[in-house]
């Protein structure tokens, strides 16, 4: 068995790109025309690529929910958690998500992924989402906590909780 769950970027999210690859732009054009065309403004463009692409190249794409394993699925990345190791599963409000603030990763631009860290509890979390909303929290039984959205969360939160419930006596009888 296997369940896809896609991410849609939201208007936020679009809005926040568009400002970031605005502001960039303005940015190299200005330092273009200031130093004409020397070493600074070469460096800058160089350097704002490979963040634009590096970015682009780490957008999460979708979810995979096999028997065995949850995929978190980016264009060139694949993170990936053993079933059997999710302790929890959970519909998070975005008003909780609050005091998650970016540690090391993209806000807003291209969505939301990467290390944040949680100000309430003082613990790094790994976010995963495209839009500031419909969130599902995931925690491991190595107390690592993951953050995904998906238009469908509280259906992927019934999923991976309901897999929990089933004992491995339960499993081996089927």
């Amino acid at each position: 068995m296997q369940s896809v769950y896609k991410y849609r970027f939201d208007r936020r999210t679009i809005y926040w790109t568009l400002v970031y690859v605005a502001v960039f732009g303005l940015l190299g054009g200005g330092l273009y025309r200031l130093y004409e065309g020397g070493y600074l403004s070469a460096w800058f463009t160089s350097f704002i690529m490979a963040l634009i692409a590096l970015m682009a190249l780490s957008v999460p794409r979708k979810i995979v929910v096999t028997d065995q394993t949850l995929q978190v699925r980016c264009l060139l990345d694949i993170t990936e958690i053993d079933r059997s190791k999710i302790v929890s599963a959970r519909s998070v409000e975005p008003r909780e998500m609050k005091w998650i603030v970016p540690l090391f990763g993209a806000c807003g631009f291209f969505g939301y992924y990467g290390h944040y860290y949680d100000l309430r509890s003082f613990t790094r979390v790994k976010l995963y989402a495209t839009e500031w909303r419909n969130f599902v929290e995931i925690v491991t039984v190595y107390e690592d906590r993951l953050y995904v959205s998906c238009r469908e969360a509280a259906k992927l939160a019934e999923e991976l909780t309901a897999s929990q419930e089933v004992s491995p006596a339960d499993s081996q009888e089927a």
